[in-house]
C-alpha cells in the first residue's frame, strides 16, 4: 500500500520540479535578453565575455553597472510582491485581496510623494526610508483598528480599503496643491525600475532573503489558515499570532520593495492565481512557483516597457496594469458567478 501511494505522488512531485526548472529558464533567458537590449545592443557573446572578464571594458562598465542591477531589482521585485499576495490572499480567505487591499501601496505613496514635495533636494534613499514607513505605519493603524478580540477577515480587509482610499486621496491633494516639480514622485507612483543601483539592491536584498524562507517554512501553518480560524485552532494552532507574523512579513517586504521601486499594483493579485492553477493550494509548491513566476512576470513587463517604443521607457508599473485590469475584472466576474 506505501508503495502504491509512493508511486501516486511521483508524477505531482515530477510535474512541479518540471515546472520549477521551466520557469528558471525562462527567467534566464529573459535576463540575457534584457542584458543585451538597450541603447547599445550586446551580443550574447560579448556578455560571456565581459562576466568572465576578457570583454570590452566600456562594455562591461554598461552590464555590470547598470543593466544587471536592473534585471536582478526586477526579479527580487516580482518575487516579492507575488509571495505578499500568496500570504495576503490566503489569511483573507479572498481571492481579491492582495498587499494593495491593506493600503500599503497608497501609504507608501502618500509618504513619499510627501517628502518629494516638502524636501524636495531629499536624497533617494530618503524618500525609500519615507515610504517604508508610511507603508509600515498604514499596516500598523489598519492592524489596530480591524483588532476587536482577534482580526476578522473581512473586517480587515474593508478597514485596509478604506485607508487606502484615504491614503489616494492624500496623494491626489499633495500633488495638486504642489509645484510643478513633482516629476520624481510621479515616476515613483508609475512603479519604474529605470535608473535603480546596486545601492538600491542591496537594500532591498536583505528583507527578500530573510523573509522569503520564514514565509515558507510557515506554509504548512499558512495552510491551516485557510482553512479557517475555527479548523486552525481545533488542530492546535496559534491562530493569531501566526497571522500576525505572516501579515508582519507579507507587509515588511512589500514596503521594502515599494520603497525602492514605486507602486506596482497586481502583481499580488494576479500571481497567486496563476500559481494556484498550476500547483494546487498547497503553500509548500505554491509560494515557490508564485515567486518565480513574479520573477518572471515582473522582469518580462520590464523588457516589454524598454523595447516597445525606445529609447522611450515606459514604467513596468503602468505595463503590469495594462494586463492587470483586464485580468482583475474577470477575477470580479468569475467571482460573481459563484
Amino acid at each position: 500500500m506505501q508503495t502504491v501511494n509512493k508511486t501516486k505522488k511521483q508524477p505531482s512531485r515530477f510535474k512541479s520540479v518540471g515546472l520549477f526548472i521551466i520557469l528558471s529558464v525562462l527567467i534566464i533567458v529573459l535576463s540575457v535578453i534584457s542584458l543585451s537590449l538597450g541603447d547599445i545592443n550586446i551580443p550574447p557573446l560579448d556578455i560571456i565575455t565581459s562576466f568572465i572578464g576578457i570583454g570590452d571594458p566600456n562594455l562591461t562598465s554598461i552590464l555590470v553597472e547598470f543593466r544587471l542591477p536592473r534585471i536582478l531589482l526586477a526579479i527580487l521585485t516580482g518575487v516579492g510582491l507575488a509571495v505578499s499576495g500568496v500570504v495576503v490572499q490566503s489569511i483573507m480567505r479572498n481571492p481579491l485581496a492582495s498587499p494593495d487591499t491593506l493600503g500599503l501601496s497608497s501609504g507608501s505613496g502618500l509618504a513619499a510623494v510627501a517628502v518629494t514635495i516638502l524636501l524636495p533636494l531629499a536624497s533617494p534613499s530618503v524618500l525609500s526610508a519615507a515610504a517604508f514607513a508610511g507603508g509600515s505605519l498604514v499596516f500598523v493603524i489598519v492592524y489596530l483598528l480591524a483588532y476587536k478580540k482577534g482580526v476578522e477577515p473581512i473586517r480587515f480587509a474593508l478597514i485596509g480599503v478604506a485607508v487606502s482610499a484615504f491614503c489616494s486621496s492624500g496623494i491626489h491633494l499633495l500633488i495638486s496643491k504642489a509645484n510643478p516639480n513633482v516629476n520624481a514622485a510621479l515616476i515613483w507612483l508609475s512603479g519604474s525600475l529605470w535608473g535603480r543601483t546596486w545601492d538600491q539592491l542591496i537594500g532591498l536584498l536583505p528583507w527578500v532573503v530573510i523573509l522569503l524562507p520564514l514565509i515558507w517554512l510557515l506554509a504548512a501553518r499558512l495552510d491551516l489558515i485557510h482553512l479557517g480560524d475555527e479548523v486552525a485552532r481545533g488542530l492546535g494552532a496559534r491562530v493569531e499570532l501566526i497571522r500576525l507574523v505572516l501579515l508582519a512579513s507579507a507587509v515588511a517586504m512589500t514596503a521594502a520593495v515599494v520603497s525602492v521601486v514605486g507602486t506596482i499594483g497586481f502583481v499580488g493579485l494576479i500571481i497567486p492565481h496563476v500559481a494556484k492553477r498550476l500547483v494546487g493550494p498547497r503553500h509548500k509548491k505554491l509560494i515557490p512557483t508564485a515567486a518565480l513566476l513574479g520573477a518572471l512576470f515582473v522582469l518580462a513587463a520590464d523588457l516589454i516597457g524598454r523595447g516597445i517604443a525606445p529609447p522611450i521607457e515606459i514604467p513596468a508599473g503602468l505595463i503590469i496594469g495594462i494586463i492587470g485590469a483586464p485580468y482583475f475584472l474577470y477575477l470580479l466576474w468569475r467571482e460573481s458567478k459563484k
